[in-house]
């Protein structure tokens, strides 16, 4: 069956959270947003493109810092709501210069950071 990104189930604001995986380690990378046009123009491009919410506008994951996110696969959720991009990153994903954007972890009720910039 041929893939239609009109399919998904979009928010209000026509957007759908999506998820950025290594491809190779598993590690959760980031959480961004997409609506339509992003979604295919980052199956066209195999370049991970999201929707930015503060810039509204089209955000190609490292246009700017070199911080590259190449499509290795997209799968969608069982609801059609969450989009996981498996990727393979070049750089850090997180624009604290992070390897991921979840380097904050809760222990006992304190937050410990995880993991220094790259």
């Amino acid at each position: 069956m041929k893939f239609d990104p009109a399919t998904l189930v979009f928010d209000a604001n026509g957007l759908i959270p999506a998820i950025a995986q290594d491809a190779t380690s598993g590690e959760v990378l980031m959480l961004a947003w997409m609506n339509a046009d992003a979604v295919s123009r980052t199956l066209a491009t195999g370049r991970v493109t999201y929707w930015s919410r503060s810039r509204a506008g089209f955000w190609v994951k490292g246009e700017t810092s070199g911080h590259v996110q190449r499509l290795v696969e997209m799968r969608v959720d069982c609801d059609r709501d969450c989009l996981l991009m498996k990727v393979d990153q070049t750089g850090p994903a997180c624009h604290t210069n992070r390897p991921s954007c979840f380097y904050t972890s809760i222990q006992d009720g304190t937050e410990i950071i995880t993991s220094d910039p790259v």
